[in-house]
């Protein structure tokens, strides 16, 4: 292995794709591809879109100065898996069968191994994805629902939450598997999670609809409410669902998904505005309250991170609230692509040992 691992990160998102380019921990490039919608529309499917995706990422870094023959490890975002533990997985061709398939719906991160994969045949080299969007580390009874059939499901900002444990443990020379904390990722979407020893016990559902209002999610919605709705004769089912989980929040209310701007709508003396972006922080805080008791109050730290963490008025009022369970860590910013390259170096240094993806749930109900 070269003095330092140079490793390709692959992120794709609904109309662009994030790569980033590393020489170990230190970045080279990274850029945002954005794609015309149109483009996309055109060539269909999510799935129709690889060779598309794979061809512009392989120009960008050739734009850039760069050949994929330089490159060490190509490691992606992952997608489109049954649920796993969470962790470093090799790119097998299962992995990539399922990834095709999209098993749990379709989504653009599932092109993210298949691209790696391709690449990394090409040329020789390593794949890896990490801690991919069906990570499922629920205890089984943060699963139970009211409703015969009916589970709480995983959905969470796994990869960005586990980096930033693993970041903040190695600030303090801690192990994160050693330690209990609580994580707010508090961006468009906001997963408020609880960390056991190296496992995300519980969370709420950033797909399904569950949990505080965001800036483009309801939240919690009297379901009675939500019926009333849906039999009103004015949604189809799609537009519902936008409704309450892509165009809800702060979206539905004030027409923007920019929190910035309701914030300073309230300062400048909206008075709805200003109740309803302080209610969104009382809703995350009370959901961070009820990851503490998901832990039994043995909390070692709460963090804050994601885009609202860079706002001190949102962080200030968290800490009001919950300073009193735990230190609060304010890490703004979201760190994807770092993670990517970072979970690959682990493997590649020894420090973690990559996992095989087995193509089984790591859960398939209680049995009754």
């Amino acid at each position: 292995m070269p003095d330092k691992c140079r490793i390709l990160a692959v992120n794709p998102g609904s109309t662009s794709t994030k790569i980033a380019l590393f020489d170990d921990y230190d970045e080279v490039f990274s850029i945002n591809i954005n794609h015309e919608s149109e483009t996309l529309d055109a060539l269909g499917a999510i799935q129709d879109q690889l060779e598309y995706r794979r061809d512009i990422i392989e120009k960008t870094v050739t734009d850039k100065g760069y050949s994929l023959s330089e490159i060490d490890v190509f490691v992606g975002r992952g997608g489109g898996l049954l649920p796993s533990v969470g962790g470093t997985y090799k790119v097998t061709e299962l992995l990539v069968d399922h990834a095709s398939k999209g098993m749990p719906g379709q989504h653009p991160a599932q092109l993210a191994s298949q691209i790696c994969k391709q690449f990394a045949d090409k040329y020789g080299k390593q794949a890896f994805v990490v801690n991919p969007p069906d990570v499922d580390e629920f205890e089984d009874v943060a699963r139970v629902c009211g409703l015969k059939g009916v589970y709480r499901e995983s959905h969470i900002h796994a990869l960005n939450q586990k980096e930033i444990a693993i970041r903040y443990c190695k600030e303090r020379g801690l192990k994160y598997d050693e330690v209990n904390l609580v994580i707010c990722h508090l961006g468009g979407g906001i997963s408020v999670t609880a960390h056991k020893k190296g496992r995300m016990i519980d969370s709420n559902d950033i797909i399904r609809g569950s949990g505080p209002m965001t800036p483009t999610r309801a939240g919690d919605v009297a379901y009675a409410k939500v019926i009333d709705l849906a039999y009103s004769g004015e949604y189809t089912k799609k537009q519902l669902i936008d409704r309450l989980n892509k165009n809800g929040g702060l979206t539905d209310i004030f027409g923007t998904a920019d929190a910035r701007e309701v914030k300073k709508m309230g300062e400048q003396g909206n008075r709805h505005a200003k109740i309803v972006y302080d209610g969104m922080i009382y809703q995350n805080a009370k959901y961070a309250g009820a990851m503490a008791v998901a832990l039994k109050g043995k909390v070692d730290a709460i963090i804050l991170t994601g885009g609202m963490a860079n706002d001190t008025y949102f962080t200030d009022m968290m800490k009001d609230y919950l300073s009193w369970i735990a230190e609060v860590v304010v890490s703004p910013g979201e760190f994807e692509l770092e993670a990517l390259g970072a979970g690959a170096l682990r493997v590649i240094r020894g420090e973690e040992v990559a996992l095989e993806y087995t193509g089984v749930s790591v859960w398939n109900g209680f049995g009754e």
